[in-house]
């Protein structure tokens, strides 16, 4: 149970995180604006995250992560705020807004996972 939390914990950062990136970037520029820079940071977010993660806990494997890390994004997105906050599934028709972030963090959590295991 305490490792699943730890993993969980973890991946909710990553979506806070995205998340923030979001916010802020709506509140001073474009949504285009926005939107590039979610997906440039999504993937730098989930590497320094999942390096945190595989250097401290190294639960699972990069595979196991790599999808634990993309799945709770995507439901959270899904249920939290597509559902309750803006109530419309718009946001998963944008390919910039949503599934070039969720493919980078994917990518980015699994390279770094083979990264500090290969150097352990």
């Amino acid at each position: 149970m305490k490792k699943s939390l730890v993993i969980l914990l973890h991946a909710f950062v990553i979506w806070a995180l995205c998340g923030m990136t979001m916010g802020i970037g709506m509140a001073v520029t474009s949504q285009e604006n926005t939107l590039m820079a979610h997906a440039l940071a999504a993937p730098i977010i989930a590497a320094v995250i999942s390096m945190i993660y595989f250097k401290k806990f190294d639960y699972t494997k990069p595979l196991q992560t790599a999808v634990t890390f993309v799945a709770f994004v995507i439901l959270v997105d899904f249920f939290i705020v597509a559902l309750l906050i803006v109530r419309s599934l718009e946001m998963f028709r944008s390919i910039l807004g949503t599934w070039i972030p969720f493919v980078m963090i994917f990518v980015a959590t699994y390279l770094t996972g083979m990264y500090v295991r290969k150097r352990a």
